[in-house]
């Protein structure tokens, strides 16, 4: 059953076209003993990662192996249940898609789910940043052009890349993931440029008599505006949403394309270390957050949609209903849904 499994990922493959891609929704071909990518690693050829988590799913697994098979499972079950028909990508579609061809890895990157360390940990394993993540400076981590994109190649070099390499994201609670684009790009300090590219618009479309200084800054956009301004149809009609606060399944697009790992934020070290471990390099040792952070960012969303009405937070829920559903999370027990 998981050697027929893997096989279907060569056929979703070979299905891209030119201008419009179906990509990636089955796995792929791989058989013990195989290096799919077959690229030298520390002047030596090892087994690619890809290869790698397949051997470990044809023996005994471990327990956090297993629950990545099982996380896998999850979320195909989920997209057949919750998606009618699979989507036709194009190219920007893979823009998050970020390519290591050294190691033969695929990330797709979703902001505020540990994705600047995700960065500085690509760069390193790649040998464009000093091999010690943690010592490259975050700009640089979010340069344009540090690491290349899916969205890049073409559809050729797309498909070799899908049936051959190892391909994770990471993903977290929404409402808590949300909560904590609000706080650090639309309340604190460094948060300048985002205040006055979304803050001021928030302020002039939502706020009766703004003052002169919120509308020149935006800089003190209230949570509930900014919820609000989520979920007002003119926002969706004037493009997609910012990446900070878009769906992660609208980011990923896990329905469409496989993915080998799906990392969660609730458990960043212990996924971190399995898909270092993939990658041949264990020992590289993934940015921790400071201690206490994580209960911190669950206390402070909590404190955040506890003044927001119910009826707000069942439409707010309407609206990340997917990433929920797809990635097995639970309603928060801080919700008051109807």
């Amino acid at each position: 059953m998981a050697r027929r499994c893997w096989r279907r990922r060569a056929l979703a493959a070979a299905c891209l076209g030119a201008a419009l891609l179906l990509l990636g929704a089955a796995p792929r071909a791989l058989r013990p003993g195989d290096n799919a990518v077959g690229t030298s690693w520390f002047g030596g050829r090892r087994r690619s990662p890809l290869q790698t988590l397949y051997d470990l799913d044809q023996g005994p697994r471990s327990a956090v192996a297993e629950g990545h098979r099982q996380r896998r499972e999850l979320l195909r079950r989920a997209c057949g249940r919750h998606t009618r028909r699979q989507r036709l990508l194009r190219p920007e579609d893979l823009r998050h898609v970020l390519v290591d061809d050294a190691r033969g890895l695929l990330y797709c990157y979703v902001p505020k789910v540990a994705c600047t360390n995700w960065k500085r940990v690509l760069l390193a394993l790649s040998g464009r940043g000093p091999g010690d993540p943690r010592a490259i400076p975050a700009p640089d981590a979010h340069a344009p052009g540090r690491l290349p994109s899916l969205a890049d190649f073409s559809p050729a070099e797309v498909n070799r890349r899908l049936r051959t390499y190892l391909a994770f994201l990471f993903v977290r609670e929404p409402f808590e993931r949300l909560a904590s684009a609000y706080r650090n790009k639309l309340q604190r300090p460094w948060g300048a440029a985002f205040q006055r590219r979304f803050g001021t618009d928030i302020v002039r479309r939502l706020r009766p008599r703004p003052s002169p200084d919120a509308l020149a800054r935006g800089h003190d956009v209230r949570f509930a505006e900014f919820l609000a301004y989520l979920l007002d149809p003119r926002t969706r009609r004037d493009g997609p949403l910012n990446e900070h606060w878009e769906r992660a399944h609208a980011l990923c697009h896990p329905c469409s394309l496989r993915y080998d790992v799906v990392g969660k934020f609730e458990t960043l070290a212990e996924d971190a270390a399995f898909v270092l471990g993939l990658a041949g390099a264990p020992g590289l040792r993934f940015p921790e957050p400071p201690p206490g952070a994580r209960a911190a960012a669950r206390d402070r969303a909590e404190r955040l949609f506890r003044d927001i009405s119910p009826f707000y937070q069942q439409r707010l829920f309407g609206l990340y209903k997917m990433d929920f559903l797809l990635f097995n999370y639970s309603v928060p027990s801080y919700l008051r849904l109807r």
